[in-house]
């Protein structure tokens, strides 16, 4: 199976491992699984790695270069965002407005991959995968 990585399991497997479950490793780590990261989700990263809070504090845990230092030493699949993904339009459209969900599910929908998340708002999407 395809396996697109929402981007919070990126940031999960570079800052806390300890935080997928059992079944969730069991999908990165079998061999009849194509994992695939997103440069949306590097793009999602350093976005909250340049923004602070009021308080100055950092909005992003990692920092994008060592998010794709991961990917890469991973040995995941990286896709890149063109102009025709940036204008496909996702078939089964999400009631939210997030903007980096959309494009992944888009993706997801060209890669004929499934979205890891846990997001609540897609759980319900047919393009979304959570394992039990």
């Amino acid at each position: 199976m395809n396996i697109l990585l929402d981007t919070h399991f990126i940031i999960w497997l570079a800052s806390d491992p300890a935080r997928l479950t059992a079944h969730e490793r069991e999908v990165l780590t079998s061999q009849d699984n194509r994992i695939i990261a997103s440069a949306i989700s590097i793009w999602e990263i350093r976005l909250k790695w340049a923004s602070a809070y009021a308080s100055g504090e950092r909005k992003g845990i990692i920092d994008p270069i060592e998010a794709l230092a991961l990917v890469h030493s991973a040995g995941m699949s990286l896709l890149m965002l063109d102009a025709q993904t940036a204008a496909a339009p996702l078939l089964v459209p999400i009631d939210h407005k997030d903007p980096f969900d959309e494009l992944l599910l888009v993706q997801a929908q060209q890669e004929g991959a499934r979205l890891l998340t846990r997001d609540r708002a897609l759980l319900a999407h047919p393009l979304a995968y959570q394992p039990l």
